[in-house]
């Protein structure tokens, strides 16, 4: 089954709920159950989100996400656990479609080197990953993944039309 993990990475206080409520056009935490995103024109999409990351938690993903969603919008912080995170997707057979805040919004000296390996350990997978300055208007950033998920969730019939 196709699905699709739409993740935000970035540095503690980085920038990644302040995405996910500009996507929304709400403040919006994690639940225990899918929520509907407007994409906009009338149609939505069901997704489960993941707000505050796993790594910050300190909680296994997989704890976190419930049921079977086949989109799911993740917060997670750019450190060495990442990728345990990463890998409860991938394995599960999720695209990963990824903006890495660099630099986030408190990073105090810019745009910082991969000393994770992110970028080429993720483009091995099947991945998609982008680097976004947090420091720009999120207004760009938000719609590019808006657009993406409108995209992929046309394709496999999965969007709705508002009444």
């Amino acid at each position: 089954m196709d699905r699709l993990l739409v993740a935000i990475v970035g540095n503690q206080n980085s920038g990644k709920s302040r995405t996910w409520n500009t996507l929304f056009g709400r403040t919006v935490r994690t639940e225990k159950k899918e929520r509907t995103l407007s994409l906009g024109n009338g149609e939505s999409v069901s997704v489960f989100l993941v707000s505050g990351s796993p790594e910050e938690r300190e909680k296994y993903v997989g704890e976190i996400v419930q049921g079977d969603p086949q989109i799911v919008l993740c917060s997670m912080q750019y450190r060495d656990d990442v990728f345990c995170s990463f890998r409860y997707f991938l394995d599960r057979g999720f695209f990963a479609f990824v903006h890495w805040l660099n630099p986030g919004y408190k990073d105090p000296c810019g745009k910082t080197w991969d000393h994770l390996g992110l970028v080429p350990r993720l483009l091995v997978e099947n991945s998609l990953i982008g680097i976004r300055d947090v420091k720009m208007d999120a207004t760009n950033r938000v719609e590019e993944m808006r657009d993406f998920i409108r995209g992929w969730a046309r394709s496999r019939d999965l969007i709705r039309q508002s009444r």
